[in-house]
């Protein structure tokens, strides 16, 4: 129970987590707009701020809020460095309003307004004490035509003035100031966090010869033609030693032999642990120029971590209570029923010795940033403490701003929620397995709206080396070309598994969404420009979003009706309406699907009687559409998505140099 003399309540404040447990994310130059409920007893008027700082600054920086009704208020700041934010709000009883509006009822009433103006003089007598120079004049001004007005109508309107209004909010007269109770905080991240482009692939795969392991030198090569097809982040599964204990063959098979090089993620060898590169794929100093060389063709280096180990790796001897052992002193490899994965074992975070695992695990995240890897995609973290990660992230973060972590995390959705709330700067999501019109609209609109949007960062992967999708097996070229589009317009964040994407690899094992000879367990010699590839097409997809900020965030996103539920559509478009695009999808990569389309012309400032121009960015085709409602037809064989950029009218002119 409170015994403070305060009048003014603030609460349902938004965006806060948890009850403020968990910060809400930003890049650097977005906003973060906060509301609130705030409101006073009687009929007095209220004002509030929002006041914001950076974290560790001593001053407050202090915004004014602007009620938006029903004691709804709305305050807006932006965030434009790395690091720590906090925000709260103040609200108090506006004196000078509420005199002010009592003042306006009398006299409107015809009423004696004699006293009110004398309470007022004696009000501004109080403020002038606190004032000096050229701002005290002007008061004293003023109060020399309210303590005697010749005119009650002139001294009215100079009390009623915006002027008058503006001058006084510069200088309230705050009593009882009521402070939320919670500092809630943002945390703000580099550009990237919000908007990338990812393009992975296996570096043992990337020899021109015949069955031989590929290198970092051989990767150089492939460099040019990533960077042209338009991907700013290349991702590599782990590049560490591979363990031979129960090493994997071909197709996940569990007998293999010396050919087979085993799953990448069965790191470590006799001596050699995460802090090692793969000895067929060069040494450390090759890895570092790789990562150099990629930088100058504007790719940064997205490194995994899988917090595991082989059968072989030196942890086992070195830290025993590390991993769980069975009744017959055997290690208990890792399983998620009914799988199986004999090549490794989970490390045991309920060690007695967690200190020393946390620290150790640490160290291999410092091993990398040293070496200049800056994104780090993590394996499986839902298998393991979100205290650990929680900590780690931070504990890197405090020297490291600059860091981001990629949650590769496909499980229960308030487990990968939690995961992003405790730290993780992009998360993978359910995309992979979103396939209708109701599926998209429902599970969008649960990312994009309410608090999920504050935390969670959503990167859409069509596959994975782990992953083939039903639709893309079935769905032949149409298919992966509808999927593209999709990702990379709905996310700021998209990535795929390249080499298999592009080339439409379709062929999965019987009954399952999985890759028929997967890369995982062996090494590829892909025929990179094998006729029907879709570089061409990812590179224009890549400019286009590149080009066009609208589709360089997640949050602006909204659905439009059609009539058609194969037919899906939706807005992208900036916030002053300078770059809108409009985006239709056949989803059926089969049969061409006609609907009828509903533009809300009015949202987007076009004039009801004049035509608009459509320009599609994909076909290069124009369309001038009029009204809201028009007709489209897309043909899935030619072209399953429409990417259309509007231009409107600036001037009521029929010549379309006037459009923007």
């Amino acid at each position: 129970m409170s015994k403070k003399r305060t009048r003014v309540v603030i609460e349902c404040v938004k965006p806060e987590i948890d009850g403020g447990i968990f910060p809400i994310k930003r890049v650097t130059g977005e906003k973060v707009c906060v509301t609130a409920n705030i409101f006073t007893d009687g009929q007095d008027i209220v004002s509030a701020c929002l006041c914001h700082r950076k974290e560790n600054e001593d001053i407050w920086q202090k915004i004014p809020m602007k009620p938006l009704g029903n004691d709804i208020w709305q305050g807006v700041f932006s965030v434009n460095a790395i690091g720590k934010y906090e925000y709260t709000i103040q609200g108090w009883i506006d004196y000078f309003q509420t005199w002010q509006k009592n003042l306006q009822k009398k006299y409107e009433a015809g009423q004696d307004i004699q006293e009110e103006l004398m309470e007022g003089v004696q009000f501004f007598k109080k403020i002038l004490k606190k004032l000096y120079g050229a701002k005290a004049e002007k008061l004293r001004t003023w109060l020399k035509i309210l303590e005697k007005p010749d005119n009650i109508k002139e001294a009215v309107q100079l009390c009623l003035s915006e002027v008058f209004s503006t001058f006084l909010a510069t200088c309230p007269e705050k009593k009882l100031v009521t402070t939320y109770h919670k500092r809630l905080f943002v945390t703000v991240e580099r550009q990237k966090a919000i908007f990338s482009t990812w393009y992975e692939f296996f570096p043992r795969s990337t020899s021109k010869k015949s069955n031989m392991h590929g290198t970092f030198k051989d990767c150089e090569q492939l460099l040019p033609e990533i960077a042209r097809m338009g991907f700013d982040v290349l991702y590599l599964p782990p590049i560490h030693p591979i363990g031979t204990t129960n090493k994997k063959g071909k197709n996940n098979s569990t007998t293999s032999d010396y050919l087979d090089p085993g799953s990448p993620w069965a790191i470590g060898s006799a001596s050699e642990d995460h802090k090692t590169i793969h000895p067929n794929l060069g040494t450390l100093q090759d890895f570092e120029k790789f990562i150099e060389k990629a930088a100058g063709y504007g790719l940064e280096i997205a490194m995994d971590l899988a917090f595991q180990c082989s059968m072989d790796h030196p942890y086992l001897k070195k830290y025993p209570s590390w991993f769980k052992w069975r009744s017959d002193k055997t290690i208990q490899y890792a399983e998620n029923p009914p799988k199986k994965y004999q090549d490794i074992v989970p490390i045991n975070f309920e060690t007695g010795d967690w200190r020393t695992l946390w620290e150790e695990l640490k160290s291999i995240v410092l091993f990398w940033i040293k070496r200049g890897i800056y994104l780090f995609r993590m394996d499986n973290p839902h298998t393991k403490p979100f205290s650990f990660w929680e900590w780690l992230i931070w504990e890197i973060k405090k020297d490291y701003p600059d860091v981001l972590f990629l949650s590769e995390s496909f499980t229960r959705p308030s487990v990968m929620y939690r995961l992003a709330k405790i730290g993780f700067s992009q998360s993978y999501t359910y995309f992979t397995w979103r396939h209708t019109k109701k599926e998209f609209i429902e599970y969008m609109t649960e990312l994009v709206k309410g608090d999920v949007r504050e935390y969670y960062r959503p990167n859409f992967w069509p596959n994975t080396p782990d992953i083939l999708t039903q639709y893309l097996q079935s769905g032949g070229r149409p298919a992966f070309i509808i999927r593209l589009v999709l990702a990379a317009t709905l996310s700021s964040n998209y990535g795929i598994y390249g080499p298999a994407f592009e080339l439409c690899i379709s062929e999965a094992i019987h009954g399952k969404e999985e890759y028929l000879d997967s890369e995982k367990y062996e090494i590829k010699n892909w025929d990179w420009d094998q006729p029907g590839n879709l570089k061409d097409f990812i590179s224009r997809v890549n400019q286009i979003r590149h080009e066009n900020p609208s589709l360089q965030t997640t949050w602006n996103l909204k659905f439009y009706d059609v009539d058609n539920e194969n037919l899906l559509v939706y807005e992208k478009a900036t916030d002053d309406l300078l770059n809108i695009l409009i985006i239709i999808v056949n989803l059926d990569p089969f049969h061409s699907h006609t609907g009828i389309v509903q533009i809300p012309i009015n949202n987007l400032g076009i004039i009801p009687d004049q035509p608009y121009l459509l320009h599609d960015l994909l076909g290069d085709e124009k369309y001038i559409w009029q009204g809201e409602c028009n007709e489209i037809t897309i043909h899935p064989n030619v072209l399953p998505a429409h990417i259309f950029r509007i231009y409107r009218h600036l001037k009521r002119e029929t010549d379309f140099d006037y459009f923007i």
